[in-house]
């Protein structure tokens, strides 16, 4: 197969399209932070890079460990310093890990050029930088810009308290430049965005107060105001909000957010935590934004839990490069679910597959009304292991045929909701995607075990490819 380069010429990073994007080649490394903040083990978190390439005598193995200096940074998500918004620049290179730490507030930028199968360490932005530049801390989203330049989320401010803005590094040396939006624009929360240069709009969602949710969730945080039920829209070229879209009860902690990859649509989805729904966001004919609730995952009546009713809890959410499925993870009940969005405002489930959860039939849970299933999930054993904690991030394969899971959320609410992940560590999962009329399974023969690493059990999360993500 010929190579990137070799078909595109001096293009730059990424793919002209979405649709091109899944004519690229299959995955064959993945890397994703591991997390030892809140495990009992004081070593520093590190990035993990997975062999995942069929017929590798090195198959679903970790091959490549960089550990950070420092510890208790709780690493999350990360990005990278160029992808598709710099297409046409050749002169860009998608060869950075932009790896910012939630907790600490501190930036890593890992060199994945000169060796992707070993990466090395390039920088560290120290949280001073962040916060005397910024007035922001604990950065979760990480974007590149067509300028070049990158872009991350803020949870809080320096002192623990929730501030939604938004931390601007300089492409080239990973200098903080300052905020992204004008001064006083901030948010009340932050968490993820997403932007669409086309239509002058970005949108960002809501988690919480970072000194709050860190400690662990309450529920009687979310009537004391701790948590976040609103979209934010913002426009693209001013830098301004120009509206807020409150969800209300039924949008509780919106998380995750995605436009669709068609660059010329205005619309895309949320998915909303704790009230397990995802909203569909578009442009109005007035050019305003609204909201339409277009999947409920109903709440399950239990008993031998924290409360009577449990919520499926969606943490993550994925589009198909094709705009034809949309996914999404639900970390208390344990499923991962497929929808057919050929109708964005009318998806339809058509496929579902339990890794692990809470409501497993030989748990201490006990259903006693479900609205969805006629009994409770058997375990996930995958080669001989049980697989503890549940569903919760995802990403797809480009093709659209291969959805990679990990089991850990946060470190503390790890620890809180599945205990046995804390000793045994988190897992990564292959799904195989029936990509034409839907359908998902587990394959048996891929589980990487994080549970066996050489510094005792680690909590992995969010998973990122060398060349594009989904």
């Amino acid at each position: 197969m010929a190579t990137k380069q070799e078909t595109c010429g001096a293009c730059g990073p990424g793919y002209k399209s979405p649709l091109d994007a899944m004519k690229g080649p299959k995955e064959e490394i993945i890397y994703l932070p591991c997390i030892y903040r809140s495990t009992g083990i004081d070593k520093p978190d590190y990035l993990a890079t997975v062999d995942v390439k069929p017929g590798s005598p090195y198959y679903s193995q970790v091959i490549h460990r960089l550990p950070m200096p420092c510890i208790r940074d709780e690493l999350h998500h990360s990005g990278w310093n160029a992808c598709s918004s710099c297409y046409g620049d050749h002169s860009k290179r998608r060869d950075k890990l932009i790896l910012p730490s939630l907790i600490s507030s501190r930036i890593y930028i890992v060199d994945t050029g000169k060796n992707p199968r070993s990466p090395s360490l390039h920088k560290i932005v120290e949280p001073t930088e962040v916060y005397w530049c910024t007035g922001l801390a604990n950065p979760h989203t990480s974007h590149c810009l067509a300028s070049g330049e990158v872009m991350l989320s803020s949870i809080g401010d320096p002192s623990g308290n929730g501030k939604g803005g938004f931390i601007l590094l300089d492409g080239e040396t990973f200098d903080v430049k300052g905020t992204w939006e004008k001064e006083g624009e901030s948010a009340p929360f932050g968490y993820d965005f997403w932007y669409q240069p086309r239509h002058n709009v970005m949108i960002s969602t809501e988690w919480g107060t970072p000194k709050v949710f860190s400690k662990g969730f309450r529920f009687e945080d979310i009537a004391a105001g701790h948590y976040g039920q609103r979209l934010h829209v913002w426009d693209w070229q001013r830098h301004v909000r120009t509206q807020t879209i409150d969800l209300g009860a039924e949008g509780a902690i919106p998380l995750e957010i995605r436009f669709l990859h068609d660059p010329s649509a205005a619309e895309g989805f949320v998915g909303c935590a704790l009230s397990s729904n995802v909203f569909r966001f578009y442009r109005t004919e007035k050019g305003d934004w609204a909201v339409e609730k277009v999947i409920c995952v109903p709440n399950k009546k239990v008993s031998n839990w924290m409360l009577p009713e449990m919520p499926g809890l969606i943490t993550d959410i994925l589009l198909s490069l094709d705009d034809r499925f949309l996914y999404f993870s639900n970390w208390l009940h344990g499923d991962i679910r497929q929808y057919d969005i050929s109708d964005t405002s009318n998806p339809k489930l058509v496929g579902q597959v339990f890794i692990g959860g809470s409501i497993q039939k030989d748990g201490p849970v006990v259903v006693v009304e479900d609205e969805e299933l006629s009994e409770q999930p058997e375990p996930r054993i995958v080669k001989g292991k049980r697989i503890r904690g549940s569903a919760q991030m995802i990403q797809l394969s480009l093709d659209g045929k291969r959805l990679y899971v990990t089991t850990s959320l946060f470190s503390n609410w790890d620890k809180q909701f599945y205990p046995d992940m804390i000793k045994e560590g988190s897992v990564m999962l292959q799904i195989d995607v029936d990509s034409k009329s839907g359908g998902l399974s587990v394959n048996p023969n891929f589980l990487v075990d994080f549970g066996k690493e050489p510094g005792g059990p680690v909590l992995a999360h969010e998973v990122r490819y060398p060349d594009n993500d989904s």
